[in-house]
């Protein structure tokens, strides 16, 4: 089936418009992007908080103590907007110190530690002496079966306490 003059014709003309319309889109698009670029990228990156983001972003995430030099700039300081650190209470004797700090780990066993009252577990460590004992309470001690940090990981606790504490498991398992 030929066709005919007039659809030829037709199909020409669509196409032309068609095609007009394309370019005037295209050219559209690139006056809104040339448009955009001298204004809106100049804006975002002179912006104060976008300049400082960047900068904490970029900065070195560690700094370096070196001996001899002044090192005061690398005083550790609290975080912007962070409040008032909080304190742990100090508890008043052993049985509270227990309850507060030891029963974390021989409360249940945690890292290797002798449960409270097990006297299987406890008759040898308190066959070494209370010396020893407070001695591993102050200090830590790494042993075969497991680890106690210096004072349970408190050492904002007095050395008199942490023996109240001692004497208090002692008691437990005796």
């Amino acid at each position: 089936m030929p066709v005919s003059k007039q659809d030829s014709q037709f199909i020409t003309s669509f196409s032309l418009v068609i095609g007009i319309l394309v370019a005037i889109a295209i050219m559209l698009l690139a006056l809104a992007r040339s448009v955009a670029s001298r204004t809106q990228g100049v804006d975002i990156y002179e912006d104060p908080k976008y300049v400082s983001s960047v900068q904490e972003r970029v900065a070195p995430f560690a700094r370096e103590a070196v001996a001899g030099q002044d090192n005061s700039a690398l005083k550790i300081q609290a975080p912007a907007g962070a409040g008032p650190s909080v304190a742990l209470a100090v508890p008043k004797n052993g049985m509270e110190l227990f309850e507060a700090v030891c029963k974390t780990c021989h409360g249940t066993g945690l890292a290797g530690a002798p449960k409270a009252g097990d006297k299987a577990a406890w008759g040898p460590r308190i066959a070494q002496g209370k010396a020893t004992l407070y001695q591993h309470a102050l200090q830590g001690y790494s042993g075969k079966t497991g680890v106690m940090p210096a004072k349970g990981g408190r050492s904002d606790l007095p050395d008199a306490l942490v023996k109240e504490g001692v004497d208090y498991m002692v008691s437990l398992a005796q």
